[in-house]
């Protein structure tokens, strides 16, 4: 099987679990404009290993998550209700993870492995 250039998981860090059923783009910057190449939603354990091609070309990329909806369905209010990251990709390199550590008020990332 093969696993996409990018993958993502998201952790609920206020709930202690993995954020499920949420929303995830993948955008590509193309000129001045940003274009979706992917879309899915995080399973069970908050994870998206099928989003976009095996591989991208070395360009900026942006994974959009519809923080907002999740924490709605959950009866949560936010202070964020999209978190938008922007990373770089260089083509030589291998699989990039980008995982999402998830709180009503805060959010942290880091690229992962």
């Amino acid at each position: 099987m093969s696993v996409s250039h990018i993958t993502t998981h998201i952790l609920d860090t206020a709930a202690g679990k993995p954020a499920a059923g949420v929303a995830v783009e993948l955008y590509a910057r193309d000129g001045g404009a940003w274009v979706q190449i992917a879309s899915g939603t995080t399973d069970a354990d908050g994870r998206v290993k099928d989003l976009g091609p095996e591989r991208l070309q070395s360009g900026n990329y942006q994974l959009q998550f519809d923080t907002g909806a999740y924490f709605a369905g959950i009866n949560t209010d936010t202070f964020f209700p999209e978190v938008t990251l922007t990373f770089a990709v260089e083509e030589s390199q291998g699989h990039y993870h980008v995982p999402l550590l998830l709180s009503p008020f805060a959010y942290s990332t880091y690229r992962g492995s």
